[in-house]
């Protein structure tokens, strides 16, 4: 079950603002990022705060985008206990009724790396993601301090690898990480499907939130987190209902 976790001592919490480098939404835009300081050995007792703060985690960094001028990155979650499935993810889920979701300890595999591989090839050719292997698997995905799992999604009978949902486990929430899967299933909205799924995980386990990182208005990447109702929006303050149609 959830529990609101107990903020430790921030007294010498420290963040840092990393240098200009290229966005990883807009590459004709300059980025900045603010992080918490990777060498803090509390990290792992920060870490359910500072999403809460609209931080995200990248292996061990844990991030919010702090742009010059922008404001585009929208730190989203769902409130797990009032979602309802629209038409479109109540059909996602019917044409997959078939598959069967199974949460293990975040460790590769060589069946998890090769599909991984093959979905960074498809989606992010050219972009640098695309020569990724086992190191960076391990350093991108899992991290040395998160408290993370893979759910899988697999096809029942034959137990074919769909899909893997990279979702970091916290006290009061899940934080969805990262998710690849088989690129020529594209029609299966299986992206979708690992989001409904990880709901039903959190629903499950009596979690308030599944953390979905940022929602960028007209990023074609990111506009499928708006259909997550109801949505929270973090505007620097507070949480807030997502407003967006």
């Amino acid at each position: 079950m959830g529990t609101q976790p107990q903020q430790p001592d921030s007294d010498d919490l420290r963040l840092f603002h990393t240098g200009e480098h290229a966005c990883g939404y807009w590459p004709e835009r300059i980025a900045r990022d603010l992080v918490l300081d990777p060498r803090d050995p509390r990290l792992r007792e920060w870490y359910p705060h500072a999403l809460g703060w609209g931080f995200r985690r990248s292996g061990d960094i844990v991030y919010r985008p702090h742009c010059s001028g922008c404001r585009a990155c929208v730190a989203v979650r769902i409130a797990v206990d009032r979602f309802v499935p629209d038409r479109s993810q109540r059909r996602c889920l019917a044409r997959n009724a078939q598959v069967e979701m199974r949460v293990h300890r975040a460790e590769r595999t060589p069946e998890q790396l090769a599909l991984y591989k093959r979905y960074l090839a498809s989606r992010h050719a050219g972009g640098g993601m695309d020569g990724h292997g086992a190191i960076e698997f391990d350093q991108f995905l899992i991290g040395s301090w998160s408290e993370n799992r893979f759910l899988e999604l697999r096809e029942a009978g034959h137990g074919r690898l769909l899909a893997v949902a990279v979702t970091d486990v916290v006290e009061d929430a899940l934080s969805a990480v990262y998710t690849f899967y088989d690129p020529d299933l594209a029609d299966r909205s299986l992206g979708t499907l690992a989001i409904l799924r990880q709901i039903e995980w959190a629903r499950r386990e009596r979690r308030r939130h599944l953390y979905l990182g940022y929602w960028i208005a007209g990023h074609p990447k990111m506009d499928y987190k708006r259909r997550f109702r109801p949505l929270e929006a973090f505007d620097g303050r507070d949480w807030r209902v997502f407003t967006h149609s």
